[in-house]
């Protein structure tokens, strides 16, 4: 580990929804996050985190302007502040610039969503799987996927693993925002990313191999209604989600694994028309004399995802429905959290998948910056030991729970 940890000092990049639940949870925790920055290309967003922590909780933090795209910027400003970890919570094109800068100042790092090209709407770990080595070499650790989803579904696997099952064949994580915030049309995060998230060719993981299916908004997506826990019955759609990739290569004896999200028909519907009239479009098209990112300009229209707390109500429910052998019976369980969006805005002004992002984010960061993880290189959650980022859990805010549960049919 290096010569910095122990101080308590974290460097926050980004000043989004997520960033700030990370920012109020590091606050909360004066013992282990002794001093805290935050960084972000906007300053006002840095600054109206900082305002809001000193109210809530008389204390102060540091903000600072910075390019997550500039490299040699981001060396200067870790080489001034010095922090013991790097959690990157800016968006998922700059992680490549972020892990660089990392590797060159020595410090560790965290990320809550693995590395996705600007220009081509696809995302996978194999660029950062890259960077094992190099911060192996370095005597650094790198910690990807310590969000919600990813993160607690990939802890979830490992505590079951660990503590539940000898083998895990089935694995469905099931995803289900049952919240209104009021809007016509919003998304819960960054526009621009959750939409190409979601027009994506849908794969799940099955006998070892990539299965193939039709993206949600196209005839012939995968979806079937589900009876989740306080939030009843939703219709729930199969996509593709990173935590896939690395949960296939890492839990011994998965035979199958599909990431499952509900989403409403209203939704759905204003979506088909944005993708027909061009609007999520990724490529430069000409305008006025002057060529713009149709998706990028749709984000500007649309609510600022931080924005929406004021007005929402509901819960979110987010679990895996896990079936496997355990002394040569098979069995099924459902561990699954239950978070509250009103609850979430009070306590740090923004909605609940905000907070069950910003939460595990905070918690990763305390499982390095305390040794309780520690390691040399790059690593997916699932493969960490899964019980103290656990009780954590119930500590910080999103508390679980493990229940009997039927496993779910192999066709839907």
């Amino acid at each position: 580990m290096n010569k910095t940890m122990g101080r308590g000092r974290i460097m926050i990049i980004g000043a989004g929804g997520v960033a700030t639940v990370a920012a109020h949870k590091c606050a909360q925790v004066p013992d282990v996050f002794k001093e805290i920055m935050v960084a972000s290309r906007t300053l006002s967003k840095c600054e109206s985190i900082r305002n809001d922590i000193r109210q809530r909780y008389s204390r102060d933090i540091q903000t600072t302007q910075v390019d997550a795209d500039n490299v040699p910027e981001l060396i200067a400003l870790i080489n001034s502040y010095q922090p013991d970890v790097i959690l990157n919570l800016a968006l998922p094109y700059q992680d490549l610039h972020i892990m660089d800068a990392c590797l060159e100042t020595g410090v560790h790092y965290i990320d809550t969503a693995n590395y996705e090209p600007l220009d081509v709407a696809h995302f996978e770990y194999s660029w950062q799987w890259a960077y094992q080595e190099k911060f192996r070499q370095r005597g650094l650790m790198a910690v990807l996927g310590s969000g919600f989803d990813p993160g607690v579904t990939n802890v979830f696997t490992a505590y079951a693993q660990k503590h539940l099952f000898d083998e895990i064949h089935y694995l469905d994580i099931l995803d289900c925002n049952a919240g209104s915030h009021g809007h016509a049309f919003a998304t819960n995060f960054n526009p621009e990313i959750n939409i190409r998230e979601v027009t994506q060719t849908v794969r799940h993981w099955g006998n070892g191999t990539w299965i193939e299916t039709p993206a949600i908004i196209e005839k012939g997506s995968v979806h079937f209604s589900f009876d989740y826990p306080v939030a009843g019955t939703q219709e729930s759609y199969l996509l593709y989600h990173e935590e896939l990739e690395s949960l296939a290569k890492h839990i011994r004896g998965l035979k199958r694994a599909r990431f499952w999200m509900t989403f409403s028909e209203n939704y759905l519907n204003h979506l088909r028309v944005l993708q027909n009239v061009g609007m999520t479009r990724i490529d430069e098209v000409e305008y006025e004399g002057q060529k713009i990112v149709p998706i990028k300009f749709l984000k500007a229209l649309l609510p600022e995802p931080s924005s929406l707390g004021t007005k929402y109500t509901g819960k979110t429910v987010i679990g895996n429905i896990m079936t496997g052998k355990k002394d040569g019976k098979e069995l099924t369980r459902y561990i699954y959290n239950i978070c509250d969006h009103e609850e979430a805005f009070k306590e740090t002004g923004t909605q609940a998948i905000a907070y069950t992002t910003g939460v595990p984010a905070m918690i990763g960061a305390m499982m390095v910056l305390t040794g309780v993880w520690q390691g040399v290189g790059v690593y997916n959650m699932e493969q960490l030991d899964p019980d103290r980022f656990m009780e954590a859990l119930n500590t910080y805010g999103l508390p679980w729970q493990v229940v009997e549960h039927a496993g779910l049919p192999a066709k839907i």
